[in-house]
């Protein structure tokens, strides 16, 4: 059964060119989430690479390359591209990723507010 993506806030960072965002992740089952994510910006895996309290996938889309990250510890979540060259790339795929943005979950508002 694939993992519903729920994703409750997306943050461009230009200046470190990535794309940050919140959602409800498992660690122990990051595929599931990582599959559905891949399949909602129509992107290719091309490595996996994971450790003790992180993953990573590389990623194609369209002929760009992505890292697609997760680290368990701080609970972070991002996409991230290497060239500058491709920085028109992330804002789109934030364009495209903004219609899935839900309600924050009351776990995330509670952690804004402090």
């Amino acid at each position: 059964m694939p993992h519903p993506l729920k994703i409750y806030q997306l943050t461009l960072d230009k200046p470190n060119l990535c794309l940050h965002f919140r959602s409800e992740i498992d660690f122990e089952h990051f595929d599931s989430f990582a599959t559905e994510f891949c399949n909602a910006i129509d992107s290719r895996v091309i490595q996996k690479h994971w450790g003790a309290d992180r993953h990573q996938w590389q990623l194609d889309f369209e002929g760009c390359l992505l890292n697609l990250n997760y680290e368990f510890y701080s609970d972070s979540c991002w996409l991230s591209i290497e060239l500058d060259k491709d920085l028109d790339t992330l804002i789109y795929l934030k364009q495209l990723l903004d219609h899935l943005v839900l309600p924050a979950a009351p776990a995330l508002e509670a952690n804004n507010g402090e």
